[in-house]
């Protein structure tokens, strides 16, 4: 389909979707997140896309929801706040934990309210120096959203996480490193070239096991060790029976590097 807040472009297995309303800092309104879900379902039926990448259109992420849009919306009684995130945010950021391959966030600028959210949704945070990231809930009087109560403290722990909802203070993308909010931060001249490597080298992985392993680790999160364990077997079931698993063992045997095909 034809998007209007954002761009969808697929090269050598790597989808990159950047949302693209710069002059707005790319502010979520109901049709981009909408069309976020939709390219996200795309990329999940896609053979061809191995990786996604998410990423902002000029100087910042995503500043969070449009509140001007937000506040006409609820003004003219079409919906609440309980309609618009379970109708619009809930089901793109399930729909993103959920994907079957490796979702990579390319933060550019800042990532604040339902845009930092947007960025633990992803597996992988990867961040330009001057970026930053801001639970901006509270200075508008709101409660943090789209997953931001969940993904936070499982982060960077509930002592940090409460720091950054109850006073909604500016997060640099370096403490961002060193709270193990983010992967990986570089210089902003090399975010482009440098998110292009990680891509691709994800994009040569066997795509299906890192989808298992997603399904995985988000399963684990609000289970017994017990039910972890069985599930565990349940999905290494599943991935040795991929022919990713069996080139994997021979190019073992063999002494020679893998050549995965996400089969």
């Amino acid at each position: 389909m034809t998007f209007e807040t954002l761009l969808y472009q697929i090269n050598d297995s790597v989808l990159t979707i950047t949302l693209n309303r710069p002059d707005k800092l790319n502010a979520l309104t109901p049709t981009l997140l909408r069309e976020l879900k939709v390219a996200m379902e795309q990329a999940g039926a896609d053979s061809q896309v191995r990786v996604v990448v998410v990423t902002g259109a000029g100087r910042g992420f995503c500043s969070g929801a449009d509140l001007m849009t937000a506040s006409q919306y609820m003004a003219e009684g079409k919906l609440s706040f309980s309609q618009m995130l379970t109708s619009t945010y809930n089901p793109l950021i399930l729909t993103m934990q959920s994907l079957t391959k490796p979702v990579i966030a390319v933060i550019n600028g800042v990532a604040a309210g339902a845009g930092m959210s947007l960025a633990l949704a992803c597996d992988y945070r990867l961040a330009a120096e001057s970026a930053s990231f801001i639970q901006a809930f509270v200075k508008i009087g709101l409660v943090p959203d789209s997953g931001s109560t969940w993904m936070l403290p499982r982060l960077i722990g509930m002592t940090r996480a409460m720091d950054m909802m109850l006073t909604g203070r500016k997060v640099s993308a370096q403490e961002a490193l060193d709270w193990g909010m983010v992967n990986r931060v570089v210089a902003d001249g090399q975010l482009s070239e440098t998110a292009h490597q990680i891509a691709s080298d994800f994009a040569a992985m066997p795509t299906r096991t890192l989808g298992l392993i997603k399904q995985a680790a988000v399963f684990a999160a609000t289970s017994t060790l017990e039910e972890a364990l069985f599930k565990e077997a349940e999905l290494q079931d599943v991935a040795g029976a991929t022919a990713d698993h069996q080139e994997g063992v021979m190019a073992f045997l063999e002494k020679r590097p893998a050549q995965f095909r996400g089969e």
